[in-house]
């Protein structure tokens, strides 16, 4: 075997302006890329409270599954602090998103039941999708009365439909028509709500306080703490038969270390946090969303910023003259979207005084290459 074994499909996609690789981008970059979307990843004051908590602790690291005995004390007052906040009976934490997205498709479609997932869903969740027993059923995005034909004529022994709050790259939300369908078909109802926790809502917990939607017991919710917490790992809330089933078959909660005590300390002052100041933040993301509609013509329900292309090299070309300005912005490339676009976040961690103008440069380097 040649000691290059892919060097073929490297150079094809090389040729296609679809390789990627990783970089370290200098300290003073304005950061309009990462998904950080209050800042709390800068946030001193959070930090070293959590620092504090965790040096009051016996062990810093939950050192085994939860199953064995890593479950602890601040996975658990977590846990109650996130059903309060959201209106769930029971949650669960776990090491990512992707694992979570896995948990939950992999283990509650079972055989006889039937999938429907939104054909913009996160590739965690196709990935998943992919390891189920029963059926699956793409649908258009966001369209309701496909889902509703779909979920009338199935014969499944469950139907659970897996749909996102706000979609990562459209940005867009998820429509409401859709979360009560499930409710009148009595379907699951699984929301993905990364890019919708922390960013939506009067409290800012997501998708179904942004409609003011009572949580039933077929609601399942996701959420991350990589993005709007600042933190790293998510969590499951939902039912408690629901949860008690996932620790009993979701491998990715069995067979894992338990999340990181500093991560889970992390999001739990963030979620104190963002609940303490939500009316301040509430209006601090409609100013973005503000400068971005006069700037762009664009009216963005969360925070993400998406500019359609469909060209790899040049939304490439746009992200390095940008850089050459010290503003760091998204390209992003087929496969993970349909057609190239650039996005950027509207970060409440980057100075709102000069967001503005980080945007006018953005809006020039797109002009200066299409």
């Amino acid at each position: 075997m040649p000691k290059e074994v892919y060097a073929n499909e490297l150079a094809a996609l090389k040729h296609s302006g679809r390789y990627r690789e990783r970089r370290v981008f200098s300290d003073d970059v304005i950061d309009l890329a990462s998904n950080d979307y209050l800042g709390l990843a800068h946030n001193k004051t959070i930090l070293q409270e959590t620092i504090t908590e965790l040096n009051d602790l016996d062990a810093h690291a939950a050192k085994a599954s939860m199953l064995v005995n890593g479950y602890t004390k601040v996975h658990q007052a977590f846990e109650e602090a996130l059903c309060e906040a959201n209106g769930f009976e029971a949650g669960v934490i776990l090491g990512s998103g992707f694992n979570a997205n896995i948990a939950m498709i992999e283990t509650l479609v079972r055989k006889g039941d039937a999938l429907f997932m939104d054909e913009k869903y996160h590739a965690s969740g196709v990935l998943a999708s992919k390891l189920i027993d029963g059926e699956l059923h793409y649908f258009s995005h966001n369209c309701s009365s496909e889902l509703e034909a779909l979920l009338k004529a199935s014969t499944a022994k469950r139907n659970i439909v897996a749909v996102e709050g706000i979609y990562s790259m459209d940005g867009d939300l998820v429509p409401r028509e859709i979360i009560m369908l499930a409710d009148k078909y009595n379907a699951l109802l699984i929301l993905d709500e990364a890019h919708s926790s922390g960013v939506i809502g009067p409290k800012l917990m997501g998708i179904l306080d942004h409609y003011d939607i009572v949580v039933k017991p077929n609601h399942i919710k996701m959420g991350t703490l990589g993005k709007a917490y600042g933190s790293f790992g998510a969590y499951i809330l939902a039912s408690e038969h629901i949860i008690d089933f996932l620790i009993n078959r979701a491998k990715p909660i069995i067979y894992a270390t338990a999340p990181s005590l500093f991560d889970t300390l992390l999001g739990h002052q963030s979620l104190r946090y963002i609940l303490q100041n939500s009316e301040r933040l509430c209006s601090d993301i409609a100013r973005r969303q503000a400068i971005v509609k006069e700037v762009f013509g664009i009216e963005v329900e969360g925070l993400i910023v998406p500019i359609v292309l469909n060209d790899n090299r040049k939304v490439m070309a746009i992200q390095e003259k940008l850089l050459e300005k010290k503003i760091l912005i998204g390209a992003i490339r087929q496969p993970t979207v349909p057609a190239a676009i650039i996005r950027f976040i509207a970060r409440l961690g980057v100075d709102e005084s000069a967001f503005k103008a980080y945007c006018l440069e953005i809006k020039h380097a797109i002009e200066s290459v299409t």
